[in-house]
């Protein structure tokens, strides 16, 4: 009895230390989520610090009053590059259709196909052309050595390369993404947030901790994890035309900067806040991180234009023309729904005490939290941001430690403009494309800060703006379909939940 009380006893321990280990390594993860928060969003250096109100727009409006897409092309189109001509070889002694091909990075049937070759026999002195890899992926998938040596010339640029660890995880990253448990912007990088929302997916689908069970779902519902896909001309109904440079034109001294993102003029004077490249727009599409989609389509040189074909993740994806379509948020009283904002740094939702997503937050006000319940109210699609730049109220100083000077006092407030200012709805807005309200339960006023999307999904974790909690646009508006008015919002530290929150 005793040998059999002395293993349970050891069980029960194991368990405790493990549970420990686990909540320690959430704690920890918390602290070094709030603490990297270090910059500001692009063009808000200032803006930070003036008080904001969220006012509605017409998404029907904001949509047919978009750039008319026909001059895009012609303006995005790059110069075609000397690459995508064939290359002629002549056939010299020795040679094979073979040794031809590997020089190239080809295989035989590339060479052999494009040529109308019916064997492989070749002679000297013929003369055989070369496919692009464009052409030669049309033929037939380019072998494995090519994509090596691809990858390796990417590293000599000084941009890492594409690997199979690397692609493993980006197909669990798109897995978990398709089940609503999203790490954020798929990178292929196994970093604290996913291995965090991994462990929240295992918790809620036990069979997913069985390698053989998950490794047939991923393969039955992502795949490798990559698709296609095509970018056609009403896709840059939602992209910034670039800006035309006049002919002899001096070098512009702020273009580098400007490359680093646009400044509060640029937004404000912004009639809509749409996406700013092409490879933004795919990269938000496909839940992605934008220099990871790069590394993924490493043979487009230039901007992409209409007709290019992309690699990218096997999402559902967001498709901003049809994302304000019909019912944005549930009605109120629908379904069993509650919330939970875990640690600073994922929202939880349950439907009927399951957990049915899991999406990472951040805090856009520095000092932002919350305690006890709060209650999730209204959505308001594609809000627009308005301010008369009154600053917000100065936080309290502390006191001087003994035998330092006493602080300075606060400065006084900038003056307000005459009319209020708006920053126009869009992707690109740093509310991003779904405010949604949030009161304390205990008070019907809405407090000035909600659960919002946001520009910048890549930097969402280090850096402020304006608002509230952040999340990427995509999430966002998943969030808002789970979400009908009246839903308890709880906050919660120290951990993780493994179960709903109780009744």
């Amino acid at each position: 009895m005793w040998n059999g009380r002395r293993q349970e006893y050891c069980r029960l321990l194991g368990v405790m230390r493990d549970n420990l280990i686990v909540a320690a390594f959430f704690c920890l993860l918390a602290l070094a989520s709030a603490r990297a928060q270090t910059s500001v969003e692009p063009g808000l250096d200032e803006a930070v610090n003036w008080k904001w109100r969220v006012a509605p727009s017409e998404p029907g409006h904001w949509i047919s009053a978009l750039p008319d897409p026909t001059p895009v092309p012609q303006i995005a189109a790059p110069t075609p590059a000397p690459v995508s001509e064939a290359v002629t070889y002549e056939v010299k002694r020795g040679d094979a259709l073979a040794i031809i091909a590997r020089k190239y990075g080809l295989a035989p049937i590339h060479i052999k196909t494009f040529n109308g070759l019916n064997s492989d026999l070749i002679r000297i002195g013929d003369l055989l052309k070369i496919p692009t890899r464009e052409e030669a992926r049309a033929i037939a998938p380019l072998p494995e050595p090519a994509k090596k040596a691809a990858a390796k010339g990417k590293k000599e640029t000084g941009e890492a390369g594409i690997t199979d660890e690397l692609l493993r995880t980006a197909a669990l990253q798109a897995f978990l993404d398709r089940r609503q448990f999203s790490a954020g912007p798929i990178d292929g990088l196994r970093g604290p947030t996913f291995e965090k929302v991994l462990h929240l997916f295992v918790l809620a689908y036990p069979d997913a901790g069985d390698p053989v069970k998950l490794s047939s779902a991923m393969q039955s519902e992502v795949g490798n994890g990559l698709t296609h896909y095509v970018l056609k001309e009403t896709d840059f109904r939602f992209i910034t035309p670039p800006k035309a440079e006049r002919p002899g034109a001096a070098p512009d001294p702020e273009k580098k900067s400007a490359a680093r993102g646009p400044s509060y003029q640029d937004l404000a004077s912004a009639p809509q806040l749409l996406y700013r490249t092409p490879w933004e727009f795919v990269a938000e599409r496909f839940h992605c991180n934008e220099a990871f989609l790069k590394k993924l389509n490493a043979h487009v040189l230039a901007a992409p234009t209409v007709g290019t074909e992309l690699r990218v993740p096997n999402v559902i994806p967001f498709e901003i023309e049809k994302g304000f379509r019909g019912m944005v948020q549930p009605p109120a009283g629908i379904g069993n729904t509650k919330a939970v904002i875990l640690d600073l740094a994922l929202l939880q939702i349950f439907q009927k005490d399951t957990l049915v997503a899991v999406m990472p937050i951040s805090m856009a006000r520095p000092g932002l939290r919350g305690r006890g319940s709060w209650t999730v109210r209204d959505a308001i699609p594609l809000p627009r941001m308005a301010t008369f730049q009154e600053r917000r109220e100065e936080t309290q100083k502390p006191k001087p430690l003994f035998g330092q000077p006493e602080p300075e006092a606060p400065s006084a407030k900038s003056a307000t403009l005459p009319t209020e200012q708006f920053l126009a709805p869009g992707p690109n807005n740093p509310a991003g494309v779904i405010w949604l309200n949030l009161a304390k339960s205990d008070s019907p006023e809405i407090l000035p800060y909600g659960l919002h999307g946001t520009s910048v999904p890549d930097q969402m974790l280090t850096t402020y703006g304006i608002g509230g909690i952040q999340m990427a646009n995509w999430n966002i508006v998943r969030a808002a379909r789970l979400l009908p008015p009246g839903t308890e919002l709880e906050w919660k530290q120290g951990g993780f939940a493994p179960a709903a929150p109780s009744q």
